[in-house]
């Protein structure tokens, strides 16, 4: 007797099959998760980088404010210093409390699909 050639092919064969389509799907998944989370760190890092800009400009700004209203450059300059030693004291007493939200967002930037 012969075999058909539509026969439908075994078990074994189909799984195998099935395997592989599962492994491709995984590769590509991973691939697009690795690409989103690529391209939304980068935009994120060029905004950030803005901000960081517009902040020093901002802090030059304020500062030679303060030196004209105290006539002393060395004093608009160092209120300046004092106002962030001010707050970099703040944030490391709030640093439990400001890195909780920020691991959050993390996670969920990088299992965003």
């Amino acid at each position: 007797m012969e075999e058909k050639k539509d026969a439908v092919p075994p078990l074994f064969d189909q799984l195998k099959d099935y395997a592989d389509t599962q492994i491709k799907l995984a590769k590509y998944d991973a691939i697009d998760r690795s690409s989103k989370f690529m391209a939304s760190f980068i935009t994120d890092m060029i905004v950030g980088v803005i901000f960081v800009l517009a902040f020093l400009f901002i802090s030059f700004a304020i500062a030679f404010v303060l030196s004209e209203l105290l006539h002393s450059r060395w004093g608009g300059f160092g209120c300046m210093g004092g106002i962030y030693i001010i707050i970099a004291l703040i944030i490391i007493w709030q640093k439990d409390k400001i890195q909780a939200p920020l691991v959050n967002l993390f996670i969920k930037k990088f299992f965003n699909k």
